[in-house]
């Protein structure tokens, strides 16, 4: 006689030692809600920015679109800003943003950072640095405040060539297309957030999917980044971190000398196998890489202090990049 099916412990969708099938993972696309608006919240803004004469040498255009008609969802146009006169024997600088809509700051700062900054990038480098920055590749993400996509996939698994996120492969397509029209890749830096709904919520489904349980709760309470295990740069990681610590708090380990269930490779910064998991941050041989992650739960902080703590990232990046050009 078999066992009976035991409800999966940590999420109200799925049973304990079986990954999620199509039932399931129509049910928890059922239960997900429109709150806010992404032409409102991105599209639009967008636009405004780019009507500056300042951004004159910069264009944005529209790399794709995620027809999501087979859930029964809207098609959602995407967006990227890039360097006007493209060189091709110049490096690319590369900002992501939004890969996780569900993480706010990610594409604030994004579009924080096309407005502020960039110009003032475009006068220095003109001609010698390509810039191409994707501030928020998971709109529907964005509108629901989602880790996934509809098909309960997360894009940041998923930078690949042939991948099942269609979020990620226009992403992936676009850059591929910018990185072969570029001398090399100098930078990429994604932006991210971790969130107390990590824990209420996306930790939980996560685990009920795939059939599992979920063992690694914690949250960091301030700003870290994630480098890449291959290319780590540990300079290059150290001077963010200096930077933004003048803006927002960075994230001490936990007593086991961890953030996020892995060992700190220095303060405020952690490594990951970015290409093997098909991270964001692997799908380019940028010589220099990394993942912000603010905490916008602290109470500590605040949304505009998060946003321009992404913002603090992305500039001292580009600089300490562009002052280490091979």
């Amino acid at each position: 006689m078999s066992n009976p099916q035991q409800a999966h412990p940590q999420y109200p969708i799925g049973w304990l030692g079986q990954p999620w099938g199509p039932a399931e993972r129509a049910m928890w696309l059922s239960q997900q809600q429109i709150k806010r608006s992404y032409p409102q919240l991105v599209v639009e803004p967008l636009q405004a920015i780019m009507a500056d004469p300042a951004l004159a040498q910069v264009e944005c255009f529209c790399y794709g679109e995620l027809d999501h008609s087979q859930f029964g969802l809207p098609r959602y146009p995407v967006y990227a800003v890039r360097s006007r006169d493209w060189q091709v024997q110049a490096p690319l600088v590369l900002v992501t943003g939004g890969v996780h809509g569900y993480e706010t700051s990610g594409v604030q700062g994004a579009l924080q950072f096309i407005e502020q900054q960039l110009p003032q990038y475009l006068q220095r480098f003109a001609g010698k640095v390509n810039f191409l920055v994707l501030p928020c590749i998971s709109p529907w993400g964005f509108e629901t405040i989602n880790r996934w996509n509809p098909a309960a996939i997360d894009p940041n698994r998923s930078f690949k060539a042939d991948s099942d996120a269609i979020e990620a492969l226009l992403a992936y397509q676009c850059v591929q297309e910018h990185v072969a029209k570029s001398q090399s890749v100098l930078l990429h830096i994604d932006l991210h957030e971790t969130t107390d709904s990590d824990n209420s919520e996306f930790r939980p489904a996560k685990a009920a999917r795939d059939g599992g349980l979920n063992h690694n709760w914690n949250i960091p309470d301030g700003f870290y980044l994630v480098g890449d295990s291959e290319r780590p740069a540990a300079e290059f990681q150290r001077v963010i971190i200096e930077a933004v610590a003048k803006v927002t708090h960075i994230a001490p380990a936990d007593e086991d000398g961890c953030l996020i269930g892995e060992k700190l490779e220095q303060f405020g910064v952690v490594n990951y196998p970015k290409r093997s998991l098909f991270l964001c941050g692997g799908m380019t041989d940028a010589t220099y890489v990394t993942t912000t992650e603010v905490y916008p739960d602290s109470p500590r902080t605040n949304p505009s202090e998060c946003n321009a703590a992404q913002v603090a990232a992305v500039v001292a990046a580009i600089d300490y990049a562009v002052q280490h050009i091979g």
